[in-house]
């Protein structure tokens, strides 16, 4: 209600009060003593009378309007650390180091230590634990792993994880992922952060010290919906998937390392099964019970078959079998030589591991083997070979015990 000219205008408590607690936009406080400024030297001075601000309270009245949402300015550089948000949480450090061993065709991987882990439990500490896995290939098949380390952020390993069957080819395109995850016994682990190494980054007998902040997985969305910055890490990552085979790329479920070599005295082949390393685990327990198979295709009396020994509970076994094939040389340019493993199973059906096939309708190293071996009789020949999930088709058909 209007009064007239003069007279002063009734004000109720309620807009009296509105009008002094909310006189603006609500401004950051930083301090307590910024909401009290000090009484100046003069009786001029302003907020009535309580002298001047405080020359820090002044760029507030000013400042942009980030500012007033919370945003850092480069002068608050200690209170960065101090916003809740995931995005400025550090997920820690992993410290490692990596040696190829050419002559022994293994990668030695130290895990050493972490440090400033992310908290991941409600008592604000974590049970850290490290994983290896070589990209691409099968993680199952190569996955290797760390001791838990309980309640501690700043966990301490000194622990040697071992691939075994490297050879130059992997250290050429291969990739190394060292995640680091929380233990929890009642749900499921969770994922703190992760390293990918290339391989060819190491030199072969030169140990290589690594100390490097963890990454958070990037998520790959649709193509339409990525960023150019995204699409070239989904083409990247595409690629490390792909090698030689192009888009029939074959899973990777092991290694395999045998023995060749012709005897000229006793006219036949001679193979050796050494070992195998890091094989698909077929078992509910996280292991197998392998044994290997191998046949000399074409195989028109079925009689090149011959069988190992089966290994309990293992994925890394040792066989150190030979077998014979009593043949002539010449003969041999037109063979193949099938070598399967096998999970063996009580009461059903074998699993298949993986295979490879050496000959001349192989390629890469399974056909450079065959070819050395033809070259050089008389010569033990040992290497790694790659072990896929291509079931040969006569292997298919034949019984798997």
């Amino acid at each position: 209600m209007r009064g007239r000219r003069g007279d002063r205008m009734a004000i109720s408590i309620q807009e009296h009060m509105a009008i002094n607690v909310c006189p603006g936009p609500i401004r950051p406080i930083r301090q307590i003593s910024d909401y009290f400024p000090r009484r100046g030297p003069g009786p001029e001075g302003g907020f009535g009378g309580f002298g001047e601000a405080p020359a820090r309270l002044a760029p507030l009245a000013l400042a942009p309007p980030a500012a007033l949402l919370g945003a850092t300015t480069p002068e608050d550089g200690a209170e960065v650390d101090s916003y809740d948000s995931d995005d400025a949480t550090a997920l820690g450090t992993l410290e490692f180091d990596l040696l190829y061993d050419q002559a022994s065709c293994t990668l030695h991987c130290s895990i050493l230590r972490a440090k400033g882990l992310k908290p991941m439990d409600f008592n604000g500490l974590a049970d850290p634990y490290v994983k290896l896995h070589l990209l691409p290939g099968a993680c199952k098949a190569n996955k290797l792993k760390t001791k838990t380390q309980r309640n501690t952020l700043n966990p301490v390993w000194n622990e040697d994880l071992t691939y075994s069957g490297i050879t130059d080819d992997d250290i050429s395109h291969k990739v190394l992922r060292i995640s680091v995850c929380d233990e929890d016994k009642l749900s499921h682990n969770e994922f703190i952060g992760e390293i990918r190494v290339p391989l060819r980054r190491l030199k072969p007998s030169q140990k290589k010290h690594f100390n490097i902040c963890l990454e958070r997985q990037v998520p790959l969305a649709s193509p339409s919906s990525m960023s150019a910055a995204l699409r070239g890490i989904s083409c990247y990552l595409k690629e490390l998937e792909q090698v030689e085979q192009g888009p029939g790329l074959l899973e990777e479920r092991g290694r395999i390392l045998l023995n060749l070599s012709y005897s000229s005295p006793r006219r036949g082949l001679l193979v050796g099964i050494v070992r195998c390393a890091h094989l698909a685990a077929m078992d509910v327990n996280g292991y197998s019970d392998p044994y290997v198979k191998t046949y000399l295709r074409p195989d028109v009396d079925k009689k090149s078959k011959h069988k190992t020994g089966v290994k309990k509970k293992t994925l890394n076994p040792e066989f150190n079998e030979e077998f014979f094939y009593e043949m002539e040389l010449s003969a041999l340019a037109t063979k193949t030589l099938e070598v399967t493993v096998w999970d063996y199973d009580i009461g059903k059906s074998n699993d298949f591991i993986g295979g490879v096939s050496l000959g001349p309708g192989a390629r890469g190293e399974a056909r450079k083997h065959w070819s050395d071996c033809l070259q050089q009789p008389d010569t033990a020949l040992e290497r790694w070979h790659t072990l896929t999930s291509e079931l040969p088709p006569a292997a298919g058909a034949l019984p798997s015990a």
